[in-house]
């Protein structure tokens, strides 16, 4: 038997009894030391591993900009019916049972008649502000029950939540107000896709524009994402003399001209409280108005736009130039950033991709075998949040991803992240814990990996291997050998060894 006071060398830079009473043992006596429990956070790890670059400075907003909390007073102005029915929506799912939407996510009839009444509104103020508070996320749809959303909780108290809710309106802006029925499908996409251009100018101009000088670049950028695309029909040349080719030219004849898109532009984007409203309309004014003669951004819709052109340069200013690479390599840059940076890169490089594209391509990426940027692309996925739910569900019965999606549908549904990890088995636990080792020991730190246990469910080391042996992960034995040659006990050392053996070998 050991003596005391011989007990293994560095044993506690890896593991803290629970009690004080443990014994102390030797190389020849593995001990089955309780594992001290701590807040498990995956990825987090390996990420500081890696963390090398200081923080960029933030940038100054433009002069004149108004500071957050008027910013935030003014979203909530424009946002206050859809607020205001949202908070109707959660007493009525509470005293009579819950709230349950339309397939297309609208209310029901008898539930907008009810709406109307208990608020005092016409159906159709009742249905603006339904749509209104989806898409700020102030109500949110699980499985076609209305619950509300996080930002409604946090709304009178978090000029954060408050600004990015508006913020996902103005995002949205395109469903406020419906195009001109003579608009296909396609020209109404091009205006769309084009806007961002005006919004720009609208925001260096710092003042009014006039709507011909506005018409003059949709008319040009529209017929550059048509020459891009090669749209002019086969045999036929570019109609001379103009800024827009034949084909152009055919669809404007055939359908609602780009004047009137633009005008429908506006209006929807003046509904949304982006743009200055004609006649001085209070903010948040429910009936389109005409376009004037000219636009004007709002304070919150020159903010918006120039937070969106900051995210696009920080992202084409990195070394890497993130925006425009694949997924893949953007993770791999972003995973040398404290996890602020991370999220203005992950935001803009999802600015310059359609949402659906973009989902696909972050969940390829965590069906990899680099564990890290597994973990990596769930985070960019938080930056998605509603729009991908639908893609993280469907990934959450693949195995090798649904710890990652179970713990991303909960904090997308307002769990607290702290004990989001208890909604996993105890197998997937293990699992999640042997791809976050396999993270760390790709890109980390011997004494990360070390201190790496801590994380884990298990109470014991003899527990811990036993059912890492058992859960199949196909790191499993490059990650025990790693430990066995990182950790500082012999006899600890030894143990992860053997059981690295075991798992090749397939004996017990």
């Amino acid at each position: 038997m050991a003596r005391p006071g011989k007990g293994v060398r560095g044993f506690r830079l890896g593991f803290r009894a629970v009690s004080g009473n443990t014994a102390p043992v030797t190389s020849r006596t593995p001990r089955d030391s309780r594992l001290r429990l701590v807040p498990r956070q995956p990825v987090a790890a390996a990420r500081r591993a890696v963390t090398t670059r200081t923080k960029r400075p933030a940038p100054r907003p433009p002069e004149g900009t108004p500071p957050p909390a008027e910013l935030a007073r003014q979203a909530r102005a424009v946002l206050a019916g859809a607020a205001r029915l949202a908070r109707w929506a959660d007493s009525a799912g509470n005293t009579g049972g819950s709230l349950r939407a339309g397939p297309d996510g609208a209310l029901p009839e008898a539930a907008v008649e009810r709406a109307a009444e208990a608020l005092r509104l016409t159906p159709r103020q009742v249905r603006v502000d339904w749509d209104r508070a989806r898409l700020a996320g102030l109500v949110e749809l699980h499985d076609g029950l209305a619950r509300p959303g996080w930002r409604l909780r946090a709304w009178d108290r978090d000029d954060t939540a408050v600004l990015r809710g508006w913020v996902a309106l103005f995002d949205a802006w395109s469903l406020a107000r419906p195009a001109p029925a003579a608009a296909g499908p396609a020209m109404v996409a091009e205006v769309v896709e084009a806007l961002p251009q005006l919004l720009s100018l609208l925001h260096l101009s710092a003042g009014p524009v006039q709507l011909p000088v506005l018409l003059d670049m949709l008319d040009q950028r529209v017929a550059e994402l048509r020459t891009e695309r090669c749209e002019v029909p086969y045999g036929q040349e570019p109609a001379p003399g103009g800024t827009a080719d034949a084909a152009a030219a055919a669809d404007d004849a055939a359908g609602a001209s780009l004047a009137e898109l633009l005008a429908w532009a506006l209006d929807a984007l003046r509904i949304v409280g982006a743009l200055v409203p004609a006649g001085g309309a209070p903010d948040g004014v429910h009936e389109a108005v005409h376009a004037t003669s000219e636009a004007q951004l709002t304070p919150l819709g020159n903010w918006s736009v120039w937070v969106k052109l900051e995210q696009i340069c920080v992202a084409a200013q990195s070394p890497a130039g993130h925006i425009e690479q694949s997924a893949e390599a953007m993770l791999r840059g972003c995973a040398r950033l404290t996890p602020g940076p991370a999220r203005t890169e992950y935001r803009a490089w999802l600015a310059a991709r359609s949402v659906g594209a973009a989902v696909e391509e972050l969940l390829t990426v965590a069906r990899g075998e680099d564990a890290l940027l597994r973990g990596l692309a769930f985070e960019a996925l938080r930056a998605v949040g509603a729009p991908a739910e639908a893609a993280v569900r469907t990934a959450a019965d693949e195995p090798a991803l649904r710890p990652y999606a179970l713990l991303w549908l909960v904090e997308h549904e307002g769990g607290d992240p702290e004990t989001a990890p208890d909604v996993l088995t105890r197998e997937e636990s293990t699992w999640l814990w042997v791809d976050t080792a396999a993270a760390v020991a790709d890109h980390g730190e011997t004494q990360l990996l070390v201190r790496h246990l801590d994380s884990a469910v298990q109470g014991s080391v003899p527990r811990l291997l036993e059912e890492v042996r058992a859960v199949g992960h196909p790191r499993t034995v490059q990650v025990l050998v790693a430990l066995a040659a990182a950790h500082p006990d012999p006899a600890l050392a030894k143990a992860v060894r053997r059981a690295a053996f075991q798992v090749h070998t397939g004996g017990n």
